[in-house]
């Protein structure tokens, strides 16, 4: 489906024909859930924000201008929701700090993911990113994820330029910090036991 092809339905949502919104709901869901689920690490709340998201979509669609792409409008309506969850829930989602890290330990991490197998590295990265700050998991999961560009995510979350790169590149830092230290001991146990 491409972009013109969403400003059709949305043309005939607009136009009445309420039904064609579930054309949009449905190619789109998975992405405002996957959304969701990295930034508030609930599935029952990602669910609430998934549909929070387009009932707030469906409501303001007459406000959707086609400057941006439909999924860049949307993302970024789901996106707010989460922020505006995750203050509400302040001390529920807080995070400790992470020390900083050197070349080499991002070196020999990368060297130990390399021995792993795909599925358990997907698994392992997974798990380690939902322990970084919501903000720079958000900014990752854009931008690595969802091959979103530096301009949407900049679009999206409305930091500089200077911020998302800066986020960025802590992420990946402090996510690398994560992985060493999980992926070090389970390591250890798992040939400890051969």
């Amino acid at each position: 489906m491409t972009i013109n092809n969403d400003q059709t339905y949305i043309d005939k949502v607009l136009k009445g024909d309420t039904n064609a919104f579930s054309i949009l709901v449905e190619k789109y869901k998975g992405m405002i859930f996957t959304l969701a689920l990295k930034m508030l690490k609930s599935r029952e709340e990602a669910e609430e924000i998934s549909q929070d998201t387009f009932i707030k979509a469906f409501k303001n669609l007459n406000k959707f201008k086609g400057e941006a792409k439909f999924s860049t409008w949307l993302y970024k309506i789901g996106y707010r929701a989460c922020l505006d969850n995750l203050k509400k829930n302040k001390e529920k989602y807080k995070t400790g700090t992470i020390d900083e890290i050197t070349i080499n330990k991002i070196k020999s991490t990368e060297g130990i993911l390399e021995g792993i197998e795909r599925k358990e590295r997907a698994e392992i990265i997974n798990t380690c990113m939902m322990s970084l700050p919501e903000d720079e998991r958000s900014i990752l999961w854009m931008f690595y994820f969802e091959e979103l560009s530096l301009k949407e995510i900049i679009e999206l979350t409305e930091f500089s330029e200077s911020n998302v790169k800066v986020k960025l590149h802590r992420a990946r830092k402090r996510l690398l910090t994560i992985v060493e230290k999980k992926v070090e001991p389970e390591l250890i146990k798992h040939y400890g036991r051969k």
